[in-house]
Formats: structure tokens, C-alpha cells, sequence
């Protein structure tokens, strides 16, 4: 049975949260401190780190665990609720004129603080620098992601851009980019164009964690390219997250810049390069691959990795679902996320569905356009 756009959304969308919220709870450690700090792999949903969340970190006293999502599904809830309100594709100018006052003018539950607040006051630095540059310095839009830390905070909300460009990878891309331009710069840009692709490429018919990875590859350029393209050999040999995931961070680990202990970043950390790529990227396609396709095991691959495992397992989970559709997700998992979270994991996706569906008839009707323009001034005389 073909899937319907709606499932693909629904998988991408709901996928995500539920590898955010996977993902959280061991964000920052290694799959060997995990091990040790849960007696064994993480399979599902588990509590936080530290007991006293609220102050083991107090310059991240965020409730991670427990079923909660983190930035990483605020921002793409956030992208969505700009494309309901564009309903067409977005530019850099959509970051300013909607998703920046979206982000400090309207309270909305956040999980992790277990409170009300403005999605400003939980969302990352680098997120923050988008609030900075266009509000308040009043950047050009397509510039305004110069000078910003090159992490995976662009990257990490483009599910949406996928499903809007569903079944057409070039154009995911090229919209993730010139979205992500008001974000980021360099490996941080371009890893958002191509999950942007990966999703979008996940939606054709017959699409497999193979065929993904090599439209991936085919879009990316410089140190992303060659980041995926070393994942990808080191995936073909494992069946199982548990035996790769020493050998996909070795893959990985020439072109990441932040270096091998994730809470110490290297001095040249984050910088602007040809040569690096931010690693969550190539590692979520690593684990698509090894659990070929598969939504369960790539999200937990994901996970156990540890470092950014939030933002991968997101990225790993919306590919997959978007694969798979929603049935790809555990319904256990979905509850509990939504529930523990207090969001409706479902109303973005429909929502995005739908304004996919008035981007396709907007392209239509434009492209019928210029194909007459072009057939009346290109027909010889």
C-alpha cells in the first residue's frame, strides 16, 4: 500500500519528537557512561540524568527525560506554524517576519521547564542569535547566519522543509538553505539543506534507507559530503547499532570539529570550514542504514550513540518515519511523548500535510506559467 502524504508527515513529524525525546536524557555522554549510568542500552523512555535536574546544570536546568522534548521539536513545531501562516515555500525573510516573533511574543508549554513560558527562554544560543540578528540588529535575512557557532541548530528543525518539498530532494534543498541562511553559516547551513533533501527523499515511493543516503550524497558538498560518504562505508558492515557505534564516530570523527569529549569542545570548535560537517547528520543516516530503514532501531542507535544523541535520533527518527509513515513509530513511545509533553504531536504534521498539498498547486500553476512564457518566446520564427 502506497503511503499518503499525511503518513509521511505524521512519521516524519511524530518520528522526530519521539527520538528528541529519546535522545534527551543521555545528551552529552558517551554510549560507555550509559551503559554504566542505565545497566545497559537505553530501549525506550527513560528518567533524567541527575536526579536534581534543576541544579546539576543550572546553565541548562532543563527537565530531560521523562517523555520530554526538547528544542529541537519546539523549533520544528515553531517552522510549522510559519508554513501555515506562508503557506507557500519560505526564504531567510520567512525566519524574520515569522518564526523570530514567533519565538518571543507567544507563551506556549514548554516540557522541560514544566512551565509556560516564551520558546526564547529555552531555545539555545545559537537559536538566540537569530533573535539578536534580525530583530535586534536588523541583519539582512540571508546573512544574518554569519558569525554564528556552525553546530547542528539549523539542521535540527528542517523535517518540515522535507515534507513541504515532499518527493523533490533538489528543492528541499535548495529551501532548507536559503531558510537556514538566516541561522547559520557553512557545514551548519548545509547540513540543513540536505536533512531537508533526506526527508523529502524518504516520501518517494519505494525510497530506502539506501536510496535516502545516496540522494544525500548527490546534494551535498565539501566536508558534509565527505562525512556521510565515510559513515556510509563504515555502516555496510554492521547489522546492529550496538557493534557500530565505535566504528561510525571513528568514520566521523575526521570531519567533526568539536573532538572526542563532547562537554570539552576543541579550540576550533564550531568554526566555519570546507572540511568539517557537524556530525549529527551523517551519524543519522549512519544508523538508517544499519537498521536499514528500520524506525526502532535507527532511533535507538541514535540514542546510544550519546553526545548530541537528542538532535541525531531526532533527525534519524523523522527520516525513518517519514519511510515508514506513522505506523513505523512505537504508538507506546508516541503517547508517552505526547502525553509526558503535553503536545499534540499530530496537528503539525496534518497541518503541514495540507499546506504541502497548496505548495504543490502553487508550483503547478507556476510552472504551467513558464512553460507557456517560455514555449511563446523559445518557438522559432
Amino acid at each position: 500500500m502506497t503511503l499518503t502524504l499525511e503518513d509521511r508527515a505524521c512519521g516524519a513529524l511524530v518520528g522526530a519528537a519521539v527520538g528528541d525525546a529519546l535522545g534527551g536524557p543521555v545528551e552529552g555522554w558517551t554510549p560507555d557512561q550509559i551503559v554504566e549510568r542505565h545497566g545497559g542500552r537505553v530501549h525506550g523512555i527513560v528518567g533524567p540524568w541527575h536526579e536534581n535536574w534543576r541544579t546539576a546544570r543550572p546553565i541548562a536546568p532543563y527537565h530531560k527525560g521523562d517523555g520530554h522534548v526538547t528544542d529541537d521539536t519546539l523549533m520544528t513545531h515553531a517552522l510549522v506554524r510559519v508554513y501555515e501562516t506562508v503557506r507557500d515555500h519560505l526564504d531567510a525573510y520567512a525566519v524574520a517576519e515569522h518564526l523570530v516573533p514567533d519565538l518571543m511574543s507567544t507563551p506556549r508549554w514548554i516540557p522541560e521547564l514544566e512551565a509556560e513560558a516564551l520558546p526564547l527562554q529555552r531555545i539555545f544560543l545559537a537559536e538566540k542569535w537569530m533573535v539578536t540578528r534580525l530583530h535586534y540588529a536588523h541583519a539582512d535575512p540571508r546573512e544574518a547566519g554569519t558569525g554564528n557557532i556552525v553546530n547542528c541548530g539549523a539542521a535540527m528543525y528542517m523535517a518540515p522543509v522535507g515534507i513541504a518539498n515532499a518527493g523533490n530532494p533538489a528543492g528541499a534543498y535548495a529551501e532548507a538553505l536559503d531558510i537556514a541562511g538566516a541561522h547559520q553559516s557553512s557545514y551548519g547551513r548545509e547540513a540543513a539543506g540536505v536533512f531537508a533533501a533526506a526527508v523529502a527523499a524518504a516520501c518517494v515511493p519505494g525510497a530506502t534507507a539506501a536510496s535516502v543516503v545516496d540522494t544525500a550524497l548527490s546534494l551535498a558538498k565539501d566536508g558534509t559530503r565527505a562525512a556521510i560518504a565515510a559513515v556510509r562505508e563504515a555502516a555496510r558492515a554492521h547489522r546492529d547499532f550496538e557493534s557500530a557505534l565505535a566504528p561510525l564516530r571513528a568514520a566521523v570523527a575526521p570531519y567533526d570539529s568539536v573532538g572526542p569529549d563532547y562537554r570539552n569542545p576543541s579550540l576550533d570548535a564550531r568554526r566555519p570550514s570546507r572540511v568539517h560537517a557537524i556530525e549529527e547528520l551523517p551519524i543519522a543516516l549512519g544508523m538508517l542504514l544499519v537498521a536499514d530503514g528500520r524506525y526502532e532501531g535507527a532511533v535507538l542507535g541514535a540514542v546510544n550513540y550519546g553526545r548530541d544523541c537528542d538532535s541525531i535520533a531526532t533527525m534519524a527518527g523523522a527520516i525513518a518515519g517519514a519511510l515508514g509513515g506513522e505506523a513505523a513509530v512505537p504508538a507506546v513511545w508516541a503517547k508517552q511523548v505526547a502525553e509526558a509533553s503535553r503536545l499534540d504531536l499530530h496537528a503539525p504534521a496534518v497541518a503541514l500535510a495540507e499546506v504541502a498539498r497548496e505548495i504543490f498547486a502553487h508550483d503547478r500553476a507556476r510552472r504551467r506559467a513558464h512553460e507557456s512564457a517560455f514555449a511563446t518566446i523559445a518557438t522559432p520564427r
